[in-house]
């Protein structure tokens, strides 16, 4: 009975397929599925395929944060062996303790560098304003000059002369 059923298995496997396997679920609620390498009707080697199926969310909804990053690398396959639940809750507390460390030695630097101004030992930033960019035509003038005038009724060939130069500048 034995070799039958295992024959009956693997004219299962090559016509439809490995059925999918439950690996795990998160603390969402998530559940996370393999399908292992297997061959085709044709012949072809299948690789492993790892996927999960999100409790309330379309596949075009996801958002970081959505999946916890343990199984995340474990689909990407980052990682062979999925995560535990316990890895995951250890991280989770790892990172938050992380943020609270940032948090505390970011308060400490801004009452150090307060104390360093009040002190006058580090001068304060300069606030500038910057009003336009550098390649405009009006770049550090109050307002943008006129726009030019059509002289091309009036114009003389060798006439022109910059403003402010009078003849008694081209000497």
């Amino acid at each position: 009975m034995t070799r039958a059923w295992q024959a009956l298995r693997a004219l299962r496997l090559r016509l439809v397929g490995p059925t999918k396997e439950l690996v795990g679920t998160d603390q969402f609620g998530n559940k996370y599925y393999r399908v292992p390498k297997h061959e085709s009707r044709a012949g072809q080697i299948i690789p492993e395929r790892r996927f999960v199926e999100a409790v309330s969310r379309e596949a075009y909804q996801y958002q970081t944060g959505d999946f916890p990053a343990e199984w995340e690398a474990w689909i990407r396959k980052k990682r062979e062996d999925p995560p535990t639940i316990e890895e995951i809750l250890k991280n989770e507390s790892y990172r938050e303790e992380m943020k609270q460390k940032v948090k505390d030695v970011s308060e400490k630097d801004k009452l150090l560098q307060a104390k360093e101004y009040e002190e006058g030992l580090v001068a304060e930033p300069s606030h500038t304003q910057v009003k336009g960019h550098a390649s405009a035509t009006y770049y550090g003038k109050k307002e943008p000059s006129q726009d030019p005038t059509s002289t091309a009724n009036t114009f003389q060939p060798g006439a022109w002369m910059p403003p402010g130069s009078g003849s008694s500048q081209n000497k």
